[in-house]
């Protein structure tokens, strides 16, 4: 890898984006990252190698900035930046919520913006990262964004119109299902199991079921119902789930989290 990328804001996402890039072939001395604190930037360095630089730096250097900040901090990072920035770097937008035109509008005309959703996964290479273009991002700009994020996972296009729905899906979803392991667990131990016992118990069979619904092609219904034998104990479970409306529950659920990405959208923090 010849060009240099640029990780800005470096937290937890961002270090597993620079590890697996790494992995993935990339030379550390062709990343460079900035961080809040002079002793995280260190830090960096010291585990993988990479240059730790001012943000004005990265934006004069770099040929790819991802920008991972937080996005109530957003709107501060591109005053800083705009000043630096050519119209011939791409731009790379981790934060949730926020339109590529947010990027555009304070930044050169022209500049293109690719704006990514990941999630959490990324730090053991099982991210789910969908990217959309902005107005100025090319087939070979998107191709770039999906080389990076697919060093920590699978990538999706989508159009933009498409990423709040996208962020309450994937964007929020591993904690959904840390939510049931976690009310699951609990069952298990009221059912008299130890906690540790429980826990592997749900865990493997989440695993395994997922690893199906990879891999065999199969709908979840069908998955479904090939455990749901006549008058036996999983049909009586689903009963239970639909009489207390999990599935209505989750809808709504969903439906909450899109519409609080659509307010961080307009600026509502």
């Amino acid at each position: 890898m010849t060009q240099k990328v640029a990780v800005l804001g470096t937290g937890k996402i961002g270090e597993a984006l620079l590890s697996g890039m790494i992995r993935g072939g990339w030379t550390p001395a062709d990343l460079l990252v900035t961080a809040r604190r002079k002793e995280r930037a260190e830090e960096l360095r010291s585990r993988h190698g990479v240059t730790p630089v001012t943000n004005a730096e990265a934006a004069k250097t770099a040929d790819t900035l991802i920008l991972t900040v937080k996005p109530q901090d957003m709107g501060t990072l591109l005053d800083e930046l705009a000043p630096h920035v050519p119209t011939d770097r791409l731009i790379i937008s981790g934060a949730a919520g926020i339109p590529t035109s947010f990027f555009e509008a304070r930044l050169a005309a022209g500049t293109p913006v690719v704006r990514v959703m990941t999630n959490t996964p990324a730090l053991v290479d099982e991210a789910m990262s969908v990217i959309s273009a902005g107005s100025h991002a090319t087939e070979a700009h998107l191709a770039h964004t999906e080389e990076i994020f697919g060093a920590v996972g699978k990538t999706l296009r989508v159009p933009e119109t498409q990423q709040d729905a996208c962020t309450a899906l994937s964007g929020s979803g591993p904690a959904y299902f840390f939510y049931l392991v976690e009310a699951m667990t609990d069952a298990g131990i009221l059912l008299g199991l130890p906690r540790d016992k429980a826990h592997e118990l749900i865990v493997q069979s989440a695993i395994g079921a997922a690893v199906m619904l990879r891999d065999s092609g199969e709908h979840p219904v069908k998955l479904r119902e090939n455990v749901t034998s006549p008058a036996g104990t999983t049909i009586n479970a689903i009963r239970e789930l639909e009489k207390h409306g999990v599935r209505a529950a989750l809808i709504a659920a969903l439906e909450a989290a899109r519409d609080r990405s659509r307010e961080l959208a307009s600026g509502n923090n």
